[in-house]
C-alpha cells in the first residue's frame, strides 16, 4: 500500500510538473520539487532589502517570530537537517540556536548564500533517492527515531513552502512584491 501511495505521489507530481512518469526517475521528480520551491523563494531572499532583514512584524499572532534574516537561515538549516538525514551522513553546517543557521551569518549577503547552498546539499540529497530507498528507515531531522527517507524529502519541500509564505507576508509588509507575484 505505501509504494502505491508514493507512486500516486510521484504521478502525481510528474504530470503537475509536466514530467512524464514512465520516464522520470523519483530522484528527477523530488528534485523538480526543489526547484520550484527554490526559484521562488531565493529570488525572495534577494529581493528584501538588507535593511528589512531584521524585521518582525511586532504585534498579534507575530509576537516572538523569526525576523525575515532567521526565516532565510532557518530554511537553509532545516533544508541540510533533510539533507543530511536522507543522505545518511552527518549534517555539514551548524543548525545554531533554534535551528536559525550559524551565528556568524551576520549579513544579507551571508544568508543568501547558505539558502543558495542549503539547496545544493538537499539537491544532492534527493538525487540519491531511488524507487529501492524511497521508503526505507534513516534518522530522523527532528530527534534520534527512524523515519521513511520519502518523508525527509517532502519535509524538506513542505517546511520550504512554509517558510516562504511568512517571508512573502513579511515582504509584503514591506512594500516588496515578491518575485513570483509578479509573473
Amino acid at each position: 500500500m505505501r509504494s502505491r501511495v508514493l507512486w500516486m505521489f510521484a504521478v502525481t507530481s510528474a504530470a503537475l510538473l509536466g514530467a512524464d512518469p514512465a520516464t522520470s526517475s523519483i530522484a528527477k521528480i523530488f528534485d523538480q520539487e526543489i526547484s520550484v520551491i527554490e526559484r521562488e523563494i531565493v529570488p525572495l531572499a534577494e529581493e528584501m532589502p538588507a535593511a528589512k532583514y531584521g524585521f518582525v512584524p511586532g504585534t498579534g499572532a507575530f509576537r516572538n517570530a523569526r525576523t525575515f534574516h532567521q526565516q532565510v537561515t532557518h530554511t537553509a538549516a532545516l533544508l541540510y537537517m533533510y539533507g543530511a538525514s536522507i543522505l545518511g551522513e552527518a549534517n555539514p553546517s551548524e543548525p545554531g540556536p533554534n535551528d536559525n543557521g550559524p551565528a556568524s551569518l551576520a549579513t544579507k549577503e551571508d544568508a543568501v548564500k547558505y539558502l543558495k547552498d542549503a539547496f545544493g546539499y538537499v539537491r544532492k540529497a534527493v538525487s540519491s533517492v531511488t524507487s529501492e530507498n524511497l521508503t526505507g528507515m534513516v534518522k530522523s531531522a527532528y530527534g534520534d527515531f527512524q523515519v521513511p527517507r520519502a518523508s525527509m524529502v517532502s519535509a524538506a519541500i513542505g517546511h520550504t513552502w512554509d517558510h516562504y509564505g511568512q517571508m512573502a507576508v513579511y515582504a509584503r509588509l514591506n512594500s516588496v512584491i515578491p518575485p513570483a507575484s509578479r509573473r
